[in-house]
């Protein structure tokens, strides 16, 4: 835990907000502050600018006014204004309002792999006794002395991997490179760190080569899946109904026989009359066996017999795209989160073998009760992404993300789109339940449009599907964050899904929101976007106190985030390059954080904007700035100057301002 004797804390009960909750208690949207830390966007900006030395330096500058006003006067003189049409110049204004909401779409994407053109051969980094097998086709730099003389700059003086694992694999090519450099350039070891982490796997279910051409060559088989939409298809619309019967009888006693199904087995099919429409129901019926152990026992695991998750009571990380990454992860596992989830991964992609799509899957060791989420639109890719993972890889449960709003996942079908598609949403839950040996768990949120609401419509559903657990998020797909999370909504549907649990998601950045949310009759809270702008809001919540953090704490907590981020990508330009650029991502929420001690009511509202405000000292005020260049400020404290070419633009442009 990051708490230190510097932590102060709030004990008294917190003030409820209004609905003029705002600065100086009238401006709606806008948090209030005390009025001795508030101040304009030009004072704030001029106190960034000079490094915090503007306020100690009024009078110098007040002396020095004359002078400036001298050479000012020897500049060129600003060109003429040409008077604009006043109706152009409203629809101007119009467009450029509508390029700064939403997402930055066309922002420049820089890959990490552009800011080190020339690197070092890795037969030449992991030092192997056999000479590189491309020879002189090799498209890397096989001279140390003309790498060295290219390589930037080092960028400290410890190397985060060689004391934590006692030898670093990125060798020369690494930025702290001269803490496990000898003389002669040969890399160093710590033999008795290797040994003591010798048999130890910090990070699971990486892709194997193997397997990643076998699914790239489409050989690896999918059983029980295909045996599963046999069951869906064969015989047409009818055959479909049985199919439904048939699973609603196993539910009813599952625990005590086994149940002899089509899908449990290839060879196992549905039996139909001779016109081939009708299934029997005599053939469907539950089959107790007695003595030994015959195939349909062993093929197919009753639901009671699957993996059990407590879920009840726990705080639960959601899945978050971009920022919600592995070292993120272990951040908030530090600070308190019970429940994590990798990033959405596309099940397409996933069969397909893609290893950046792969890479949303890995587990930290930390992390003692994760899943992952898929994406998908039909039964037939869905089932098999579930089979593959339930056989290759090491997950508590599988979650089905149908709350996604993005156009690119809702006009394919996949995420809130599956809300409105039932019959494929109900084939996807199903296939996805008789091939997964753990949990499975769907998010899914009110509905599309903004007023009519259909989640409690599908919950009762789900229920009969075999869902093991549901996360609604407040709001519609249209709604996105414009309003507050309807809870007295998601208290209506956690009484329709008992006793399976259900957890509400929205507007969660304080123990108070936390203790409204458990007022309500839902299971667990899972956190988002207050995660991001504080992630040590799991600590608060299970502390029951409002944490007044030092920017000196907070700093120490992005230091070891940038520590996680160079064990996750690598300690080498490339790696340190992509560390920084999910750094920047995070404090694009990050900055959003208003200190308690500033606050003239708490606790902080998530949808209310922070006006400009001094913090209590200059690396405080540099953390509440809105704008990219400051944050680039914090990331080079951390990982050391950007490189020459370096561009960066946020993920949602409302994140950046000045």
């Amino acid at each position: 835990m990051f708490i230190s004797e510097g932590v102060m804390e709030t004990e008294t009960t917190p003030n409820i907000p209004t609905e003029s909750h705002g600065m100086n208690g009238t401006d709606k949207g806008r948090a209030a502050i005390k009025t001795q830390f508030l101040t304009t966007k030009e004072k704030f900006h001029e106190l960034l600018d000079s490094g915090g030395k503007g306020p100690n330096d009024d009078k110098a500058s007040d002396d020095a006014a004359p002078k400036e006003t001298a050479e000012d006067s020897l500049e060129e003189p600003q060109e003429k204004k040409f008077k604009v049409d006043p109706d152009e110049q409203e629809r101007t204004e119009k467009r450029n309002s509508k390029r700064m909401r939403g997402q930055n779409k066309s922002r420049p994407h820089m890959k990490p792999t552009s800011y080190d053109n020339r690197r070092l051969c890795p037969s030449i980094i992991q030092e192997r006794e056999t000479k590189c097998v491309y020879g002189d086709k090799c498209k890397f730099i096989h001279d140390v002395a003309e790498y060295m003389a290219l390589k930037p700059a080092d960028v400290g003086e410890h190397c985060y991997l060689y004391d934590t694992f006692g030898k670093c694999h990125y060798g020369l090519s690494c930025r702290f490179a001269r803490a496990h450099i000898s003389a002669d350039l040969k890399n160093l070891a710590n033999e008795e760190r290797v040994k003591a982490m010798e048999g130890r796997t910090p990070v699971r279910n990486s892709l194997d080569k193997d397997l990643q051409w076998r699914l790239r060559k489409k050989v690896v088989p999918f059983t029980a899946s295909d045996a599963y939409m046999k069951t869906v298809f064969k015989g047409g619309h009818k055959a479909g109904e049985g199919w439904k019967k048939a699973v609603t009888a196993e539910n009813v006693d599952n625990c005590c026989s086994a149940v002899v199904i089509s899908q449990c087995s290839e060879g196992e099919k549905l039996q139909t009359d001779n016109q081939g429409t009708e299934v029997s129901q005599e053939n469907l019926a539950l089959v107790k066996t007695i003595g030994p152990l015959t195939d349909a026992d062993v093929i197919k695991l009753r639901q009671c017999e699957k993996k059990q998750v407590d879920f009840k009571d726990k705080l639960y990380l959601a899945p978050l795209t971009t920022c919600g990454n592995l070292p993120f992860r272990r951040i908030c596992k530090r600070f308190g989160a019970d429940i994590t989830c990798g990033e959405m991964a596309m099940c397409t992609n996933l069969l397909q073998g893609q290893s950046s799509e792969w890479a949303l899957l890995k587990r930290h060791e930390s992390e003692d009760l994760f899943g992952v989420q898929v994406e998908g639109c039909f039964p037939d890719t869905m089932t098999r992404c579930a089979e593959l993972l339930n056989n290759k890889i090491d997950v508590d449960f599988v979650d089905i993300n149908s709350g996604c709003p993005i156009d690119l996942v809702y006009k394919k079908g996949g995420g809130c789109g599956l809300m409105t598609r039932t019959n494929k949403f109900e084939q996807i839950i199903r296939g996805m339940n008789s091939v997964l040996d753990v949990p499975l768990t769907v998010k899914i949120r009110t509905g599309v449009q903004e007023k009519a609401n259909i989640a409690h419509k599908l919950i009762p559903e789900m229920k009969k599907w075999g869902v093991s657990m549901i996360t609604l998020h407040g709001r519609s797909r249209e709604q996105r964050y414009t309003k507050s999370a309807d809870w007295d909504y998601i208290n209506t549907c956690s009484q329709l899904a008992s006793p399976i649990p259900l957890f509400g998601n929205g507007d969660i950045l304080s123990y108070y929101d936390a203790m409204k949310a458990r007022e309500t009759e839902v299971s667990g809270v899972m956190l988002a976007r207050g995660a991001l702008i504080k992630p040590w809001v799991f600590t608060e919540i299970k502390e029951r106190r409002d944490w007044d953090i030092s920017s000196s704490e907070r700093l120490d907590v992005l230091r070891d985030f940038t520590h996680y981020g160079l064990e996750h990508w690598g300690s080498d330009t490339q790696g340190l390059e992509k560390t920084r650029n999910f750094l920047l991502e995070w404090l694009s929420f990050m900055c959003r954080y208003i200190p308690v001690g500033l606050l003239e009511q708490v606790p902080q509202r998530i949808n209310e904007r922070p006006p400009y405000y001094m913090g209590r000292d200059y690396l405080e005020s540099l953390m509440a700035s809105q704008h990219v260049g400051d944050w680039i400020k914090i990331s080079e404290m951390l990982l050391g100057p950007v490189p020459k070419n370096f561009n960066f633009l946020p993920k949602h442009k409302a994140n950046a301002y000045k």
